[in-house]
This record gives structure tokens, sequence and C-alpha cells, in this order.
């Protein structure tokens, strides 16, 4: 591999691990502490379920980020979009370390908390979906999926460095914690913006978007055109979100929030769960993406899916044994296995579902609404699922279910598309 395909490797999953680290840092800080620092006034109950309310909001941001930077990533091309979206990403996180808690400036913390909660959210909508066209559209034939993991490879890196850093500082006592200790692992994502801004500044345009400008003129609406010749793509796109995009936040956000507040583990345990388990899928993700480029991106999705079904008991059988051990295992099962096996072949299979001239949008917006039914509100409905079931977790567990069935009902009809040709499909087809 030249250093050109290597430093476009690098461009793509640098971002994605910003955008990532900030998104679980967020959440963490959710399941932690921000019910108490920014919603003192409720319960602590009501208090944490309101801090992952507002983990949920930076979610509806992200179709508006898909649309607007998606149009502009098919008419303009993905390097400059991708540019922007890292520094929204990146500015908004580092700013959350900066704010005030309720008790230093009233109502204007949680406000000011949701602002830039959104913030995150419009520049990750289309964060990911360049990130991913980058790769993918750079790859040598029978390599995008594994050239198309790099972006999910950095979302683990991402997670892994927010487990990591949570973990370290949360192991402060809990007065440091509470007065600075959080704002910590948002001030360190500076050092992400800047290598990440130094790398995609260095990277070209990817031939596949280079060759569709000379052959036709850019799209006047790309997301129309999306929705209007992709149809059935755009919903197996929505379909396939519900699964890996919810379950990627509910077992970590959702986890670490009930074992620590209903089952009173360590906070310092779950986090080393957690950081183990994505250790273990930045190998199982270029594993199951070098599998969908040998035996199809459906199979292997489906799969994952249907694995994710059938775990969502056992997970919770694990768990409750509060053994560090059997929580670790729960935990890399959950992760490493059943979301990454949908994670890794994600990238290259959404980018195949669209053509060249508005592939980004179709991409960026189906994938953020998906967020909008999936990710955001799968922490806080899980955490009322939960107090529902007077503290019982099974409610979850059949959560967990049907995200999972649903995402292998729209693959199971959705086209396989591993073998097509990204540079055929210039045209309107």
């Amino acid at each position: 591999m030249d250093a050109t395909l290597r430093r476009v490797l690098l461009a793509s999953a640098v971002g994605s691990a910003l955008e990532w680290y900030d998104y679980f840092i967020y959440g963490t800080a959710s399941a932690l502490v921000f019910g108490e620092l920014f919603f003192p006034k409720l319960d602590p109950a009501m208090g944490t379920l309101a801090a992952l309310v507002t983990f949920g909001v930076g979610f509806v941001a992200r179709p508006f980020g898909g649309l607007v930077f998606g149009h502009f990533g098919d008419r303009l091309g993905r390097k400059p979009v991708l540019v922007i979206t890292l520094l929204l990403v990146g500015g908004g996180t580092f700013l959350i370390g900066l704010l005030p808690t309720y008790a230093s400036a009233g109502v204007w913390a949680p406000i000011l908390l949701v602002a830039l909660r959104l913030v995150q959210g419009f520049g990750a909508g289309a964060e990911y979906g360049g990130a991913v066209l980058l790769a993918v559209e750079h790859a040598p034939p029978g390599k995008r999926g594994f050239f198309g993991s790099w972006p999910p490879i950095g979302v683990t890196v991402g997670n892994l460095a927010a487990s990591a850093v949570f973990a370290l500082f949360s192991a402060l006592p809990r007065d440091q914690f509470l007065l600075w200790g959080w704002r910590a692992p948002f001030l360190l994502s500076i050092v992400v913006i800047a290598a990440g801004m130094y790398i995609r500044m260095r990277v070209s345009e990817t031939p596949v978007f280079s060759a569709a400008l000379a052959e036709k003129k850019p799209l006047r609406a790309p997301v129309a055109h999306a929705i209007q010749r992709h149809p059935k793509e755009f919903l197996v796109v929505l379909g396939a979100r519900l699964a890996e995009n919810g379950l990627g936040y509910l077992f970590p956000v959702f986890t670490l929030n009930y074992l620590t507040k209903q089952l009173g583990m360590p906070k310092s345990t779950v986090l080393t769960g957690l950081t183990v388990a994505y250790l273990v899928s930045l190998f199982t993700i270029p594993a199951f993406s070098l599998l969908s480029d040998r035996i199809g991106r459906r199979p292997v999705y489906m799969g994952a899916a249907i694995f994710s079904a059938l775990l969502a008991f056992p997970f919770f059988w694990l768990v409750m044994t509060q053994n560090a051990v059997l929580v670790g295992v729960a935990l890399i099962l959950a992760l490493a296995v059943g979301v990454a096996g949908m994670f890794g072949p994600q990238a290259a299979y959404f980018a195949e579902l669209f053509s060249t001239r508005s592939r980004y949008s179709g991409f960026a917006f189906a994938r953020e609404l998906g967020s909008v039914l999936a990710g955001g509100p799968a922490p806080a409905v899980s955490a009322l699922l939960v107090i529902w079931a007077g503290g019982a977790p099974w409610g979850v567990a059949v959560y967990i279910m049907l995200l999972s069935v649903l995402t292998a009902v729209a693959i199971y009809f959705g086209p396989e598309t591993y073998r097509s040709d990204l540079h055929a499909e210039v045209d309107d087809r």
C-alpha cells in the first residue's frame, strides 16, 4: 500500500475517532455526573434520566447536519466538508469542558449544555459518512470492506480512548472529580482536533468523486435524488441502523449507568470491561469487514444482528452476577461480536447502496435519521424501562431483541452490493 492510501486511511480514522470520543465521553458523563452537576434540583433517578435525554438531543441535530453537509459534500467534494465537520464536533466538545455548572450559572448551565450538544450533533451528522466515503472511494477493487473498516476502527479507538480517560479521571476523589476531573476528557479533545486537521488537509479528493465531476455536473439537490432514485436503499439504511446504532450506545451508556447506579459496582470495574471490549473490537471490526469482502455484506451483517437478538437475555444474566470477569465477557460478546459484526461491513455497504453524485447525501441523511430512531433514544428508553420494571432489566432485553430483529429483516430485504463497481455508478441509475 502506497503512502497516499495510508494517509487516506489515517485521515478517515482520525476524524471518526474524534467524533466518537466526543460522543462517548458525553454519554459517559451523562451516565455518571451530568445529572448531579446540571440537574441537581431533580431526584437522582430523574436527574440521570434528564442527562441521558440531553445525550439524545444531539441525535436530533444529526440528520440536519447530514442534509446540509451531505449536500455540499456531493457538490463541492468530500475533503472540504470533512475539515468543517471536524472543527464543529471537536469545538463543541472542547467548549463543554469549559461550561459552568448549575451551581454557578443556574438554569443557563443545562441550556448551554444542550446548545453545545446540538453543535456536536450537527457536525457529526456528516462526519462519519464523509470519512467512510473518503476511504471507500479510494479503495482498490475487492477491498472496499477492509478500507471501509477504518472509520469504524477510528470509532472504536475513540470509544477506547474515552473509556480509558474517564477511567483515569474517575479514580480521583469524588469531590475533585466533580470539581474539575470530569472536564479533562472534554478538554483533551483539542489534541485530536489538531492532529485530524493536519492529516485531512493533506489528503486528495476521492478518485470516484473526481471522475463523476468530470463526467457530469453536480446535482442541484442530491438528497432529493438519493430519496427518489434509491427509496428501497434509503429504507434499508434506516432499518440497518436500528440494532447497530441502538446497541452501540445502549450497551456502553446504559450498562455503565445500570451497573454503577442500580447494582453498585465500581465505575472503574465497568469502565475496564468496556475498555477490554473495545480493544477486542479493534481486531473483530476489520475481520468482519474482510469477511464481507469474501462472502458479501448481507450475510455478515444479518448474522451479527441475529447473534445480538439471541444474546439479549444472556447478556443480563451475565452482568447481574456482578462478577468482573463475567461482566467483561458480556461486554465483549455484545460489543466486539454483535455490534462489531454489523458496524464493520456497514461502512462499505451503505456507500455501495447509492450512486456517486448523491452518495454523500443519501448515506449521511439516511444514516443519521436512523440515529434519531435508534442511538439517540436508546439509553433514555432503557432507563425508563428499568424504572417501569422496578429496577429489573428484562424490558431492556426485549428492547434489544426488537431492534436486532428489525435490523435483520431490513438486511434480508436489502440488495447485495459487495461486487458492485462504484465507478460504474456515476449515472443517475
